[in-house]
């Protein structure tokens, strides 16, 4: 069955891009075709860690395709003081839904185009490993409101926005259900790789995420002509850098010499080249 080198190309905005370069063969092409049958074994450990890497892979395109080029999104981190902390997932996920529709009515009523985000529920559990505790979440969303009035609407009290427009005193009586902060996105030459990678990785702990329907959601274009398996040889052989991919790709060039590019060394499939690029700034 014939082997073949493939370059799959990844857009995430207007300024940030991943490539894969990898051997693929005819029967992976014939067998990705077909219908996905029931698994009915549990994945091997090797499999579940490359199951989460390509998740968390998935998160970061996610966030920079919707919120990368964005300079108006933000990131808000919601928690919980001891009165209003929830007992359960469950609970602190529907609260948090609660306070992700209130601001979606607040943007219509402000004029504002619909909230799009992406939801991270962060927690730890407790030493009988079952009781969540340090229940907190993640936003990011695009931005339009003010920064203190995404902030205002974690509370369980009923705003009357009249009165918190032209009443500093009332603003200020607001009761949070916890500390809360809204921050703007720093986006650089990753775009916003740093902030998704942090809030996808479980440094022990445990992490949930969601989004809303609108975002967009990262395609690839597959070309599998571009390189020959001897030409991706030559090519980790002489560890080529970043002045050889910006003539790869015109208009690119390496997000960093150390991680814009990795060479990995499969057993089965051989080498694979990653690019994560940036559009160059003219």
């Amino acid at each position: 069955m014939r082997n073949f080198v493939r370059q799959k190309t990844i857009d995430c905005g207007e300024s940030y891009r991943e490539i894969d370069i990898y051997n693929y063969s005819m029967t992976q092409k014939e067998y990705a075709r077909r219908k996905r049958s029931k698994k009915e074994k549990i994945s091997s450990l090797k499999q579940r860690d490359l199951n989460d890497k390509n998740a968390k892979r998935y998160f970061t395109q996610l966030g920079n395709l919707n919120f990368g080029d964005d300079k108006t999104a933000l990131h808000v981190s919601p928690t919980y003081n001891d009165e209003n902390l929830p007992s359960t997932i469950e609970e602190a996920e529907n609260i948090v839904s609660n306070y992700l529709r209130r601001v979606n009515y607040r943007r219509i009523k402000e004029g504002l185009p619909a909230l799009k985000y992406i939801l991270v529920t962060a927690y730890r559990f407790a030493k009988d490993g079952e009781t969540p505790v340090r229940i907190h979440h993640h936003i990011i969303m695009n931005g339009g409101l003010p920064r203190e009035m995404l902030e205002d609407i974690w509370t369980n009290q009923r705003i009357n926005w009249n009165r918190y427009k032209k009443d500093q005193n009332y603003r200020n009586n607001i009761k949070h259900l916890g500390f809360v902060n809204a921050d703007r996105l720093q986006s650089g030459d990753t775009g916003i790789t740093p902030l998704c990678v942090y809030l996808a990785s479980q440094p022990g702990g445990k992490k949930r995420w969601s989004s809303s329907r609108n975002l967009k959601r990262p395609e690839g274009r597959n070309n599998d002509t571009r390189y020959s398996r001897r030409e991706v040889e030559k090519i980790i052989r002489n560890q080529e850098g970043r002045e050889f991919w910006e003539k790869k790709y015109p208009g690119w060039t390496l997000t960093d010499e150390t991680y814009g590019k990795q060479y990995e060394h499969n057993e089965i499939t051989g080498w694979a080249i990653y690019l994560k690029l940036r559009r160059i700034r003219q």
